[in-house]
């Protein structure tokens, strides 16, 4: 048992945290593309690094999901609703000058 679960059961969470991670991951990136546009994303792409933390959130259970979802929040509430553009949060996400 692990953390009081059976290992065929944690296995099958971790599987499941992972698909719904590459679900939401490949639908923001569909939804942005969609916004943006492919080439534009391509040429204003910088060169910011992902964190550690975000690297290490792939182990951990919907850890990698959730901040998927936060990224999503911080696009609706602080970009969208103060009349910013999908672009302008795009090179927020991918640059290291903010």
């Amino acid at each position: 048992m692990i953390a009081g679960i059976h290992e065929q059961d944690f296995v099958a969470y971790i599987i499941f945290g992972l698909t719904l991670n590459f679900l939401f991951s490949i639908l923001f990136g569909v939804y942005l593309s969609k916004n943006i546009g492919m080439q534009e994303m391509i040429e204003s792409k910088g060169d910011k690094e992902q964190s550690m933390l975000v690297r290490l959130s792939l182990f951990v259970p919907y850890a990698k999901m959730i901040i998927t979802l936060y990224r999503v929040t911080i696009l609706q509430l602080y970009f969208l609703n103060k009349g910013h553009t999908h672009k302008e949060f795009w090179i927020y996400m991918t640059n290291q000058e903010h």
